[in-house]
C-alpha cells in the first residue's frame, strides 16, 4: 500500500504539507496500540486557511468540499509525521465539523472531500467510518474542521 499512496497523490498533483503547530495545549496525532488519532485538521496552505466564514453563507459547497479536502491532507500529513503513511493499514473513522449557515444542511456533501480523498490515495483501505457535523462555529471561523483515526501496523 505504502507505493500505491504515493503514487495517488502524485496522480491527484497533491503533496503532502508539513505538519501544522498546535494553536494550543496538544498534539497534532498521538498513537494508542494500532490506532493512531489526528487532533482537528483545519484547511491551511502554507500557513493560511484557504476560505473563511459559514458553508451555505460566505463559503460555497464546493469551497467547502475542497476545504475538507486539504483537512485531511494536513491529519494524513501529521499521521505521516508521527508513524509513517507507509504503516497505515486502513482509514478507520473520519469526523468532519461543518461551520452552517441556517438552512445549510449538506455537511456530508462537504466532508466528501475528505472521504473522497481517502479513498484515491489507499482504495478500499481508505474507506471508513464517518460522522458529518454542523456547527455554528469553529476556530478561526474556518469553514471546516477533519479529524480521523487509522490504524497502522
Amino acid at each position: 500500500m505504502a507505493q500505491d499512496w504515493r503514487e495517488n497523490l502524485s496522480r491527484l498533483g497533491l503533496g503532502l504539507p508539513a505538519v501544522a503547530a498546535p494553536a494550543g495545549a496538544y498534539i497534532p496525532a498521538l498513537r494508542s496500540g494500532s490506532l493512531v488519532y489526528t487532533s482537528g485538521q483545519l484547511p491551511f496552505v502554507g500557513g493560511e486557511l484557504s476560505a473563511v466564514g459559514k458553508v451555505g453563507a460566505e463559503v460555497s459547497l464546493e469551497q467547502a468540499k475542497q476545504a475538507a479536502q486539504l483537512c485531511a491532507l494536513n491529519a494524513l500529513a501529521a499521521v505521516h509525521d508521527l508513524v509513517g503513511l507507509d504503516s497505515v493499514v486502513r482509514i478507520v473513522k473520519v469526523v468532519g465539523f461543518v461551520a452552517s449557515a441556517p438552512g445549510f444542511n449538506d455537511q456530508p456533501q462537504v466532508i466528501n472531500g475528505a472521504s473522497e480523498l481517502l479513498g484515491e490515495l489507499f482504495g478500499e483501505a481508505g474507506t471508513h467510518a464517518r460522522s458529518a457535523v454542523g456547527v455554528f462555529e469553529l476556530p478561526r471561523n474556518t469553514p471546516v474542521e477533519v479529524e480521523l483515526i487509522a490504524e497502522v501496523s
